[in-house]
């Protein structure tokens, strides 16, 4: 069954703006999807569609095989949305804000407080419970926002630009977090500026440009479309660059720069380039940009 089946669904605002063109997108239940595009590319008006916080002006939606226009009441007992801003009371309390979330749900308050010691737990938040949301860190308002997302053990969890403003060491225990979640059995669909997690988290990928789907495939296919990827290379003093050519090097500082490689080159013969050069190899990274550089080369061709 699919979690989410969309075909040709229109947006135009009263200004005539076409926010969506007649899109048709399925995602599989189970998946970890990501929505791909630029800011107004229309990512969030989908999103508002599916949670009812936007109508469309045509075109079908379909949660678990519930029709939204049909029975949107149902179709939303399947989500839990977690938007890219925060919108919880910052003066209530972090346990009565998920409690609070359950009753819109009509879960018991006994039941309510089980559910809620567990997800604040998970989250390393259970000892913040008693706290006003508006003393906890950036950091914790964010995990806060997913709890109560899942407060109602959604089937589909909705995640708009879910680590936006969190440190790196926060972003890789929510992307442990999520995948447990996933493995466990809820499909998750999430919009992201930060590429690395498509490809860190993600089973298949859409690309959205001005309202139109233009690519839409597994994330590890589309990544082997891309035939370069960049490295950074540190050595112990940079010199002689002209003697890389054909690999876009970048000079970074004196110690540092990026290279182009194909992805047929091995790393070896790159490395006896280096020595023939002069210049004396102390780490070599992927930069991770791979999915980057198809976003931006499918943007410019369509």
């Amino acid at each position: 069954m699919n979690a989410i089946s969309i075909q040709k669904l229109i947006k135009t605002y009263a200004n005539g703006t076409k926010a969506l063109k007649g899109i048709d997108l399925q995602v599989r239940s189970g998946d970890f999807f990501a929505l791909l595009g630029a800011n107004g590319a229309g990512k969030t008006t989908v999103i508002g569609i599916m949670t009812g916080l936007v109508n469309k002006t045509s075109g079908q939606m379909r949660i678990f095989d519930v029709d939204i226009d049909q029975d949107h009441p149902r179709a939303k007992t399947f989500m839990g949305v977690v938007p890219q801003e925060m919108n919880f009371n910052i003066f209530e309390k972090v346990e009565d804000i998920l409690c609070s979330q359950a009753g819109y749900y009509g879960i018991p308050r006994a039941e309510a407080m089980r559910r809620c010691e567990v997800i604040l737990k998970r989250l390393d938040l259970w000892e913040k419970r008693n706290h006003q949301s508006r003393t906890l860190s950036g950091g914790m308002k964010r995990r806060l926002m997913i709890g109560r997302a899942l407060i109602n053990h959604p089937q589909l969890l909705i995640l708009d630009e879910p680590t936006a403003g969190v440190d790196v060491e926060l972003r890789h225990e929510m992307w442990d977090f999520l995948r447990e979640l996933n493995q466990n059995g809820t499909t998750i669909l999430m919009t992201t500026h930060y590429l690395e997690e498509v490809e860190q988290m993600c089973k298949n990928a859409a690309i959205i440009k001005n309202g139109e789907i233009i690519a839409c495939d597994q994330v590890k296919n589309l990544v082997r479309l891309v035939d370069q990827e960049t490295y950074v290379v540190h050595v112990e003093h940079v010199h002689n660059l002209d003697r890389l050519n054909g690999h876009g090097v970048r000079r970074i500082d004196e110690t540092t720069f990026e290279a182009e490689l194909n992805k047929k080159e091995r790393l070896n013969d790159f490395i006896a380039r280096l020595s023939e050069a002069g210049m004396v190899l102390t780490d070599l990274r992927p930069k991770g940009n791979r999915l980057e550089k198809l976003f931006l080369r499918i943007l410019k061709q369509n």
